[in-house]
């Protein structure tokens, strides 16, 4: 039996040049890699987020690809990319799922794990 699966890894930092926290305007960006460990080719074809900040403030997000692209990656193969999310607070966190369609038109979501977008902890 084929597996399909890809693994999701997410590096974030935040972006103090586009910030002001005197408004509430907290940004951060994300990296994802996205690869498949599975042992089908399978292609990305839509997200679903669920972003949610520190006061418990919640917003969905689904949509088509990721920053404009539907990879379609053959196994071992990775796919990166780099977004962005504000918050009102200095911290919240991101989750979600990717559905995918692999080769042979097997349908299976991808977990994204939750992590967090924060300032970096700061010495006073």
């Amino acid at each position: 039996m084929a597996i399909y699966d890809f693994s999701v890894s997410v590096v974030s930092q935040y972006l103090p040049e586009q910030s002001n926290p005197d408004k509430l305007q907290f940004v951060f960006a994300y990296t994802i890699t996205i690869k498949n460990t599975g042992d089908v080719p399978a292609q990305l074809i839509s997200r679903h987020w669920i972003i949610t900040d520190a006061n418990n403030k919640m917003h969905e997000v689904k949509g088509l690809g990721v920053v404009g692209h539907q990879p379609l990656l053959k196994p071992g193969e990775g796919f990166e990319y780099t977004s962005g999310s504000s918050f009102e607070t200095p911290h919240g966190t991101m989750k979600g799922s990717y559905f995918c369609v692999a080769e042979d038109g097997h349908r299976f979501e991808v977990a994204i794990p939750e992590f967090v977008l924060s300032l970096p902890r700061t010495l006073h």
